[in-house]
This record gives structure tokens, C-alpha cells and sequence, in this order.
């Protein structure tokens, strides 16, 4: 590992990390992604991803654990907590935080459990809605374009190193869904069909739309099955990343 002492704001490394975590989509231009703490680079490293840079604390540098993950990196940049800062969008920043380079966008797996993702806008729903899907075992998850930038640093904290464990595709028109072999499902307060009371196809395409006009009718005419959850408090709806856990756990207690 080659380790550098960095005092200057303006040195290179960090003037380039500085633009891409001010851009939520600047991963797509530069085909890298920024993480910021040891839990999501523990969880990267875990899934075999390993970072091409890593940024430190001097503060960081002392602790033996924090130290020992930025060895897996070529390289490790050591600054000021002041500099470090300048690339955090915590309030609290962390210690330590790396480069990824991301693979090729994988093609579609057919077959595959999804979850699809119709324009939700809201970074920290579309990251809760990942790490649901990898708590409950779908690994593949498809972005409509209008969906919030799957690997921007908002998306990732809310996804707690979800990302690492799943096919990400994003970008996509509602006419690629045609490559799903599976039947693709969508929640409704407009069916007869109750969650827990009809049999789930296995696998299947869990559909869960923008947090206020819903699944788009387009889309919503392709699904194979709609069905409702039970809100006997009352509520019209419920927050999209909540319904997408709800039903993602009900898939897997029937296919269990």
C-alpha cells in the first residue's frame, strides 16, 4: 500500500473526490462511487469489492482497526479532519472513507426475484427499499429513469451496504421489463386480492411506485397480479420503503 500524508486542499486526489461527491449522479461520469465510513467499506470488502483509494484521518490512523481497513486499498491518502470534511455529507463526518470502481451495468437476470423501482424520488426510501430487498434475500433490483441515482452517497448511507450484495440496473425505460420471465406484482387499494390471503408467485417482480402518483398505469397494466395490504388503523397509504418490506416479508414466509 502506498500511504500519503496530504496537507493541501488542492491537491488532485482530493479536488476530483470533491466534485464527485457534490454530484449525486457523478458516478456515472467518472465510473467510481465514494463511500464514507467503515461500516459500508466493511461491507464492500465483505462482497469482495475492493477500493482503489482510501481516505483517513490522522486521527483514524491511530486506530488499529480503522488502519488495518485502509490497507486493502493500492492506495491511502492521510489528511486533516478539516480536509476530510470537505468531502463528507455528514454532519458528523466519519473517519474514513473510499473510491470504488463500479462494475459494467449487469444485464438483466430474467429469472431472478426483483424489485423495480417506478421513479421513487426520495433517496432515503430507494436505499431502505435495497437493503429490504437483501435482508430478504432478492439480489436484483431495476431502476425506471426518474428513480433516484442508485449509488448516489444518499442512496448508499440509507442502504447500509446493501448495495454490495445486489444486481443493480438503473436507467431503464418500462418496455425493458419485458426481459422479466417472472410475473411482476404491485400493491393496490383498488383489488380484491389481501397480501397474506392469495398465493405469491415465486419468484416474481415486486413493482413499487413514486411516493405520490403511484405505479404509473403503463406499468401497472404489465403486472400478472395487484394486491392490498391491510391498514385496519385507517391510513390511505403507506410509505412506499414500508409496503416494500412488508411485501418482500411476505414473499419469503410463503416461499419459507
Amino acid at each position: 500500500m502506498k500511504l500519503d500524508h496530504i496537507t493541501s486542499r488542492d491537491n488532485p486526489a482530493l479536488v476530483r473526490l470533491r466534485k464527485l461527491t457534490a454530484d449525486a449522479g457523478g458516478y456515472r461520469k467518472t465510473g467510481s462511487v465514494w463511500i464514507e465510513g467503515d461500516h459500508l467499506l466493511r461491507a464492500a470488502l465483505q462482497r469482495g469489492w475492493q477500493p482503489a483509494l482510501v481516505v483517513l484521518t490522522e486521527a483514524a490512523m491511530q486506530d488499529a482497526a480503522l488502519a488495518a481497513l485502509a490497507e486493502a486499498a493500492p492506495r491511502a491518502l492521510v489528511v486533516p479532519t478539516a480536509l476530510f470534511k470537505g468531502l463528507s455529507g455528514l454532519e458528523s463526518p466519519a473517519q474514513i472513507g473510499a473510491e470504488l470502481a463500479l462494475p459494467d451495468t449487469p444485464a438483466i437476470d430474467a429469472n431472478a426475484a426483483t424489485v423495480v423501482l417506478d421513479r421513487l424520488q426520495d433517496a432515503g426510501n430507494v436505499g431502505a427499499i435495497l437493503r429490504s430487498a437483501a435482508a430478504f434475500g432478492v439480489r436484483q433490483v431495476l431502476a425506471l429513469k426518474g428513480t433516484a441515482a442508485l449509488w448516489s452517497p444518499k442512496v448508499l448511507r440509507a442502504g447500509q451496504g446493501a448495495h454490495f450484495g445486489l444486481r443493480l440496473v438503473e436507467g431503464l425505460a418500462a418496455d425493458d421489463l419485458a426481459q422479466l420471465a417472472v410475473p411482476m406484482i404491485a400493491t393496490s387499494s383498488h383489488t380484491e386480492h389481501v397480501l397474506h390471503r392469495v398465493a405469491l408467485p415465486s419468484p416474481c417482480a415486486w413493482v413499487m411506485g413514486h411516493e405520490g402518483q403511484g405505479v404509473s398505469p403503463a406499468l401497472m397494466a404489465r403486472c400478472a397480479l395487484t394486491v392490498g395490504i391491510p391498514q385496519p388503523g385507517g391510513e390511505e397509504s403507506l410509505n412506499v420503503a414500508a409496503a416494500a418490506a412488508i411485501c418482500l416479508y411476505e414473499s419469503e414466509r410463503q416461499r419459507g
